[in-house]
């Protein structure tokens, strides 16, 4: 049955997508237009998971949620919480990969709804340019959202926060929202098995500006893994499986870039 679900699903949100791409390419007009088609993309995507694979998602700490514009600071093990995010967030905007935005159709979707793309080959440049076009996107009033492992991980591992995160912050002086999940639970990745249940997005007290970068770094992986490892503990039990043992955050003397 399992199966079955999540091959429905599958071909569903696929099938769903390419209608809402080809479909959306007059948006490419206008920025807000794009946007106001992510969101629709992703209220889509939310709805098709509840009716067809048994997926629930759970949005807990709406509250904690600040006005305008924002630092956003999510655990990733996931695609659903990108689309998730997106019905959540009035003006929203991934920090991301360049490379992102040369894949055909997505990446013109990702180009004109001004998504901050970080360009690798630049080196050390690739910093400034990353701060110019946050710094463009505050000043906007959009929520900036990034995932300070870089990378999807899968539920349990043990974190390896960047400093990208925390450049952002030094560098933008704005609230930074902690977000927490278990969203890899029922939504693999690299998987095609979507699980029935309900998965949860919480966010967390937003963290004030001012504080040094190291010790917003350490306060940032301390609220979203701790909070993260209870909801995966919720996960497995919704789940239905035996309790294991989640490997405690892994704490570094020194940070990869």
């Amino acid at each position: 049955m399992l199966a079955v679900r999540s091959l429905a699903f599958n071909l569903c949100f696929y099938a769903a997508t390419t209608l809402i791409a080809f479909g959306g390419l007059p948006t490419l007009v206008s920025g807000r237009a794009v946007m106001r088609l992510a969101r629709f993309w992703g209220r889509v995507t939310l709805w098709l998971l509840r009716v067809v694979a048994g997926t629930r998602v759970e949005f807990r700490g709406l509250e904690n949620i600040p006005s305008g514009a924002m630092l956003v600071g999510a655990k990733h093990q996931s695609a659903l919480e990108t689309l998730a995010l997106c019905t959540v967030f009035p003006e929203f905007a991934y920090v991301l990969k360049r490379e992102l935005l040369f894949i055909p159709l997505i990446g013109w979707f990702l180009s004109r709804s001004g998504m901050v793309a970080i360009d690798r080959s630049k080196g050390a440049r690739a910093m400034s340019l990353m701060n110019a076009a946050a710094a463009d996107a505050i000043a906007q009033g959009r929520q900036l959202i990034v995932f300070p492992e870089g990378t999807r991980t899968a539920p349990g591992a043990a974190p390896a926060y960047k400093q990208g995160l925390s450049h952002l912050y030094a560098a933008l002086s704005v609230p930074c929202l902690p977000v927490a999940l278990n969203t890899g639970l029922y939504w693999p990745r690299r998987s095609f098995v979507r699980r029935p249940g309900t998965t949860v997005i919480e966010f967390l007290p937003p963290i004030p500006p001012g504080l040094a970068r190291a010790a917003f770094l350490d306060l940032v992986e301390d609220r979203i893994e701790t909070a993260s490892k209870a909801l995966l503990a919720a996960g497995l039990a919704d789940l239905g499986q035996a309790a294991r043992t989640v490997p405690e955050p892994r704490r570094e003397t020194s940070r990869p870039a």
